[in-house]
């Protein structure tokens, strides 16, 4: 069996990250759950949450995902993500502005779907902040 799997994660703006990983734990929507090479295949809703790869015995990246799709082979995880930001690549002060900005689309959208659109953007910015705050200084 191979020490490593390939690890894809995919928004809809762009390949995330594609590289091979000893370990992915993805947000599956009934709980985390974690792929090692030679996985029995699956599928799997993710709920909004911290995907973490790991190298070396210990986590290499954590990237949040606004829900989604994964499938798993014996030597692949493919996630679908809504959306994914690497939590290295943003801070707090991206973040808390993105809740800001969500909140002023919904006070002034005009219709139910400019408030729907606006809090759905919400939610996701909110869960952004809060994975934030929960892996500061890991």
């Amino acid at each position: 069996m191979a020490d490593t799997l390939e690890f894809e994660l995919v928004s809809p703006e762009k390949l995330v990250l594609s590289a091979p990983v000893e370990m992915v734990v993805v947000p599956g929507k009934e709980g985390d759950f974690g792929v090692l090479p030679g996985h029995a295949p699956m599928m799997s809703t993710i709920r909004m949450g911290v995907i973490a790869t790991y190298e070396g015995g210990k986590i290499d990246k954590r990237i949040f995902v606004a829900g989604g799709f994964a499938e798993v082979t014996q030597e692949r995880c493919t996630v679908l993500a809504e959306e994914a930001v690497a939590l290295d690549a943003i801070d707090r002060t991206e973040a808390d502005a993105r809740v800001t900005d969500a909140r002023q689309a919904m006070t002034s959208a005009i219709d139910d779907a400019e408030r729907e659109t606006a809090e759905a953007r919400l939610v996701i910015a909110e869960g952004l902040l809060a994975a934030i705050q929960d892996f500061a200084g890991h």
